[in-house]
């Protein structure tokens, strides 16, 4: 079984982009955001990959990940999936051992930047970073699956 283990907080500042590589464009949107799954398509500069998610919350989530034509991915953004589509830049930051995912939203969901770390368990020590804020890994508002439903402009 494939495992995700992710960590998700808010940001004091925006500090971290001193140490931050260029980012890069991402398009996502979701065939099916139910109770026990979800399905996304994603764009991710010139790849693209279906995505089947848990709805488990948490740290801890299953996980299965395919890269599909980029083609194949664009179609099924603009003909199948939910709105409002899922827009973000992401850039990768390292501190400590670890690399830092941080999704700054566009479109419906503008204004929201928010931190991940990915871990080997849910219980691994991690260096905090100076611009890390509150932790909202249990907030299911900040799930991509729910900012579809409940953009962040609507909060």
């Amino acid at each position: 079984m494939a495992t995700e283990i992710e960590r998700k907080f808010l940001l004091l500042d925006d500090s971290w982009r001193r140490d931050a590589d260029a980012g890069i464009s991402m398009r996502q949107g979701y065939l099916i955001g139910a109770k026990r799954a979800s399905v996304r398509v994603r764009i991710s500069g010139e790849h693209a990959h279906l995505n089947i998610k848990s709805a488990t919350l948490g740290v801890q989530r299953q996980e299965y990940e395919y890269e599909i034509p980029l083609a194949d991915a664009g179609e099924l953004l603009d003909t199948l999936c939910e709105r409002p589509l899922i827009e973000k830049n992401r850039y990768h930051v390292r501190h400590g051992e670890h690399t830092w995912e941080i999704d700054v939203f566009s479109g419906d969901n503008a204004g929201l930047v928010v931190a991940e770390i990915e871990l080997g368990s849910a219980d691994e020590n991690f260096a905090r970073p100076d611009w890390l804020g509150e932790e909202v890994s249990h907030d299911t508002r900040y799930y991509n699956v729910c900012l579809v439903t409940h953009p962040y402009k609507d909060w």
